[in-house]
């Protein structure tokens, strides 16, 4: 692995724009991902709707603190998360796009992020139709409401699929395609697929793709290197160097 992490720090040194790609692999150790195990695709579907939120505030708040809450707000970033942030601060790494909803690379402390499926840091209140722009309004311990009405706050992007009406999503796609557009290293991390999303297609022809994840992947085929380690192990020993 020595040489490998040796020609990724190459990489990241000659590189003037650096984008990681990030999926739940690195969200997995701290409890996110567990409300699709959970619950089947029709039940979680009546869960995630306005109406249920309106009725069940209390369960559906429970079920987001089981499922994604405490990961971002008792146990927290875990190092992957982190040492993004410190290769942003060092200027080898300039945006994220993640498929996470958690806002643990916001809690982090990095800047630049697009969450593609949205994230509990934009909000609509389910009586009024109020947005509200930001995460930290579920770590109080309940579920959050609209300082207007009252009413119960609910993931906006939970509310647009519900509906069937995601328009914002193309907005999304829109920014991690710009900000893939012209990289020169695209680093791709704890994710197995969505090598068919839209951003993709955008993707800079000359940028270099380097995987980090211990299993093979959908990303095998196009990689210019893989990396089969775990994240933190790479990312460490990049930072180490530093």
């Amino acid at each position: 692995m020595d040489e490998q992490i040796e020609t990724l720090r190459k990489y990241m040194e000659e590189s003037k724009k650096t984008v990681a790609i990030t999926g739940a692999g690195i969200s997995y150790l701290y409890g996110v991902g567990r409300l699709k195990q959970q619950t089947s695709r029709a039940e979680m579907t009546s869960k995630l709707s306005p109406r249920y939120v309106k009725k069940n505030p209390d369960e559906f708040y429970a079920l987001m603190k089981d499922a994604f809450l405490d990961a971002t707000f008792e146990k927290g970033p875990g190092p992957v998360h982190k040492q993004l942030v410190e290769l942003e601060k060092k200027g080898l790494l300039q945006g994220i796009i993640t498929q996470n909803m958690d806002c643990l690379h916001t809690a982090a402390g990095s800047t630049n992020v697009v969450e593609f499926q949205g994230s509990f840091a934009d909000n609509v209140c389910v009586d009024c139709g109020k947005r509200y722009n930001d995460y930290t309004v579920w770590g109080h311990g309940e579920i959050p409401r609209c300082p207007e009405c009252g009413g119960p706050l609910m993931p906006a992007n939970f509310n647009r699929r519900a509906s069937g009406h995601d328009s914002e999503f193309k907005d999304r796609m829109e920014a991690a395609a710009d900000m893939l557009s012209d990289a020169e290293l695209v680093i791709v991390i704890g994710t197995t697929g969505f090598l068919s999303e839209e951003y993709m297609y955008r993707m800079n022809p000359q940028a270099r793709l380097v995987q980090i994840n211990p299993s093979p992947t959908k990303f095998d085929q196009m990689a210019t290197m893989n990396i089969h380690e775990d994240a933190e192990k790479v990312l460490g020993a990049i930072l180490a160097e530093e």
